[in-house]
């Protein structure tokens, strides 16, 4: 899966668990460890813990994609999943606050979400 699309795919699937903040660095003029940093918060162990399952979950099931390494466990405040070009960093607000991966790549561009366009049909408007 090409990476850009895997960390869009990445920040959906961790806010189907309803975690915040959601941003995405595009790291790839500026790191040659990854393309893509997903950075979300979530508000306790537990709520990081189902915002990881949701994401490991979903792309071994529905995309035959696994984690390259897992750092972190239930009980942190900061839990990573590296899929190589993407890396999901899975952190309480208290340890994204204090390590501010943001600001440490402050030079990266953020991708923003697409907005779908709605158009209305001729027939919903009434001139068909």
């Amino acid at each position: 899966m090409e990476s850009k699309k895997l960390a869009l795919l990445c920040r959906k699937l961790a806010e189907n668990k309803k975690a915040g903040k959601a941003v995405i660095l595009d790291v790839r003029h500026l790191s040659s460890v990854t393309d893509y940093f997903v950075i979300v918060s979530g508000t306790s162990e537990p709520h990081l813990r189902a915002i990881a399952n949701e994401v490991i979950d979903n792309l071994r099931t529905e995309h035959q994609v696994r984690p390259r390494a897992i750092d972190g466990e239930g009980r942190d405040s900061w839990q990573v999943l590296d899929y190589f070009d993407v890396i999901v960093h899975i952190m309480r607000a208290d340890a994204r606050e204090k390590y501010d991966l943001e600001s440490l790549w402050g030079d990266a561009p953020r991708l923003r979400p697409t907005r779908v366009r709605r158009t209305a049909s001729k027939t919903a408007l009434g001139t068909a």
